[in-house]
């Protein structure tokens, strides 16, 4: 592969929905030109960017892929990301990367909730973007009716470049909007010209029309021009389109069949007229020199210092480990020496790459703005800055969503524990989505992710590449005890075993501390040496290790006072162990006799939902013991819903809001306070741990 300039470079993110035909057009755009010489197919299993055995078996995409194509004088550099909402963190790592977009749509199942969900990252990174509806070799395929609910959602910046030809009901080719001309696929990606049909008129005419007034409000001439009825040439049409396209004024709309190769030429001949490049007037590229916090507009200039950014890393054990890099200014060459401010690690390369899938295709330099890959660097991580040690700088780190679904793991053989960690630990660099937490209160190890699917997905990769296994189950919810009235005690532990003895001897008060976030507070008020203060401590010792483990269901315990007031000892058995027993002997039998209580963790709820789903989420949220607490309009049509719920009820929302919103519904929590939990509750929780502990 050679190396190209910056404005011969596309960088193209591939979006959608979940099994719409992305990974099937990436292949087809890799044979088109020439990258193979025989198509890949899912169902084969021998896809480019699908190499991952988790990925073959499943039969769609789980983490996102670089493909390279070269076309005439340009190079495309394909990302194709996974669909399914939970993997979305690829999408978050392609899209830091890309310049441009491909939003494919399924001309059967037409608009769905991934198509949404890409639009909206388009709008959040300001991405240009392109539709491309696929699968229109099905004969139940209707792309006017995706052109209409692409309409209904966006307005008129959706602007169909190509409409369909279809004989005999079979889609046969393509009338280009632009130049107004046909084009009758032969296969294997090639095509000839052929006249407009008659019967495609009636769609041409009010298509050509948008394009003319998007043109036209490109400039105050062409508006003139427009009005006077003069015919604009095709090189400004396309001069005027690039701008808008460029702006997200204008979304052009093309299609075409991933599997037959059909409209993939014109797919690529888009990518390169109407795709920016990495250089783009309205998007500028700030670096920040560490070393003064001055910023620095880098723009994917090759006269300025080295600088790139990690948008992506790879470890597997079969392939090796991959640090995924976008070059921001100057040219990287395989002697460079870099350096990671961050880290502050210093390297000589020996090799840079360029990943096609899972093959590395070594390059002797990347100019700004390419795609390339950086092998063994053990000390940066995704969303590290590499530079010159000169000319230090650091770029702005992007962000991932954040997991919520979480299940309790655990060592499937006895003694792999650490295995599992170590495995774990490479994923988490690999997954940015993916989280390990040891929960040490209530003795669990938790796994994040984004949803049952992710982490099952872990699950089958731990055994596959790591060769460990874990079981998931449900977690254990962090409830707490505490009291809820005062009680005095007293306990006197007292032991006798020839020679010294044990003896200790206290008297206590324990009531409500008021603090929900402090499980103790020890005091004392002892008068007349009754118990030495030598022996404070270890009473406070037997305090401290009673909260750990409450006597209603095995919780931690908060909210607790403790005032030793009273006690006596003996000069010749009395030891620190003998007052700390004595004071978890107080400790258990006053927190039974004080109303003990289970409180449960609360979490502040934020769902967002089209309007037409705000019901059945309030309606839901009440069966689970939510307490709305307001609604607020976002952009989009959506809706904010803000509640208060217990934590113990959102175990499995991802899949029940999915199901209730087909896919178009997010939520986030994040911890509120501990409140009682109702009475029957608290009978379930009792029950489960007396079953637990059986």
């Amino acid at each position: 592969m050679k190396v190209y300039k910056t404005q011969d470079i596309r960088n193209v993110a591939i979006l959608g929905h979940g099994g719409c035909g992305k990974t099937s057009l990436v292949e087809a755009m890799a044979h088109v030109t020439g990258v193979t010489t025989r198509q890949g197919r899912i169902e084969d299993g021998n896809t480019i960017s699908d190499y991952d055995k988790e990925e073959i078996r499943r039969k769609f995409s789980i983490s996102t892929s670089v493909v390279p194509i070269e076309w005439k004088f340009w190079k495309i550099n394909l990302l194709d990301t996974p669909g399914y909402l939970d993997f979305a963190g690829e999408v978050d790592e392609a899209l830091a990367a890309a310049d441009g977009a491909i939003i494919v749509i399924n001309g059967k199942a037409g608009v769905e909730a991934g198509t949404e969900k890409a639009w909206a990252y388009c709008e959040k990174y300001g991405i240009p973007r392109v539709f491309f509806v696929t699968n229109m070799d099905d004969e139940h395929a209707d792309y006017m009716k995706v052109v209409e609910q692409l309409r209904e959602l966006y307005g008129k910046r959706i602007a169909p470049f190509h409409l369909p030809i279809r004989e005999d009901h079979k889609f046969t080719g393509v009338v280009n909007v632009v130049t107004l001309k046909g084009r009758r696929f032969t296969g294997g990606g090639k095509w000839e010209e052929r006249d407009v049909p008659e019967d495609v008129q009636d769609d041409l005419e009010p298509c050509r029309e948008a394009l003319m007034e998007a043109v036209a409000e490109t400039s105050e001439e062409y508006m003139e021009r427009y009005f006077d009825g003069d015919e604009f040439t095709v090189d400004e049409i396309i001069d005027a389109l690039r701008v808008n396209v460029n702006e997200g004024s204008v979304v052009p709309v093309q299609c075409g069949s991933g599997t037959l190769a059909y409209g993939i030429e014109g797919l690529i001949e888009t990518c390169v007229e109407f795709l920016p490049s990495p250089i783009r007037d309205n998007i500028k590229i700030f670096g920040k020199d560490p070393r003064t916090d001055k910023e620095y507009n880098v723009d994917y200039d090759s006269r300025r210092p080295f600088s790139a950014y990690v948008f992506k890393t790879i470890v597997d054990p079969f392939i090796g480990r991959y640090s995924l890099i976008k070059v921001c200014s100057g040219e990287l060459k395989s002697d460079s020496v870099i350096y990671n401010y961050e880290k502050e690690t210093e390297e000589k390369l020996s090799r840079i790459y360029v990943l096609r899938g899972k093959e590395a295709i070594e390059m002797p330099e990347l100019k700004a703005g390419d795609i390339g890959a950086i092998a063994k660097l053990s000390n940066t991580s995704t969303g590290d800055t590499l530079s010159l040690k000169a000319d230090p700088l650091v770029f702005e780190k992007f962000e991932v969503e954040a997991p919520y679904t979480y299940m309790r793991y655990e060592a499937e053989n006895k003694g792999d524990e650490d295995k599992v960690s170590q495995a774990l630990q490479k994923m988490m660099e690999e997954d940015l989505t993916l989280r390990a937490y040891n929960d040490k209160e209530n003795r669990q190890s938790l796994l994040y992710g984004m949803g049952d699917q992710h982490l099952d997905v872990i699950v089958s990769k731990l055994e596959a590449k790591y060769k460990v296994k874990i079981k998931l189950s449900k977690p254990r919810v962090p409830y707490r005890e505490t009291i809820r009235k005062k009680v005095s005690v007293r306990e006197k532990y007292k032991k006798q075993s020839g020679g010294h003895g044990q003896y200790g001897d206290v008297a206590m008060e324990f009531e409500p501390s008021g603090d929900l976030e402090t499980p103790y507070v020890f005091a004392e008020r002892v008068v007349g040496g009754a118990v030495p203060k030598n022996y404070f401590p270890a009473v406070e010792k037997g305090i401290q290790d009673s909260v750990l483990k409450g006597p209603m269901a095995g919780y931690p315990v908060v909210g607790v006072k403790a005032t030793l007031f009273d006690g006596s000892y003996h000069p010749v058995d009395s030891s620190e162990m003998a007052f700390k027993t004595a004071a978890r002997q107080a400790f258990k039998s006053a927190f039974m006799q004080a109303n003990p209580v289970i409180l449960e963790p609360i979490v502040s709820l934020s769902v967002i939902v089209p309007d037409s789903y705000t019901g059945d989420i309030m309606g839901d949220l009440n069966k689970k013991r939510g307490r709305v607490l307001g609604m607020n309009p976002t952009e989009g049509g959506k809706t904010e819903i803000i509640a208060d719920i217990p934590l113990s009820e959102l175990y499995g929302y991802s899949t029940n809001l999915r199901s209730m919103t087909g896919g178009r519904g997010s939520y986030a929590y994040s911890f509120s306070r501990y409140e009682q939990a109702p009475s029957d509750v608290q009978e379930k929780v009792i029950a489960d741990n007396e079953k637990a502990e059986q």
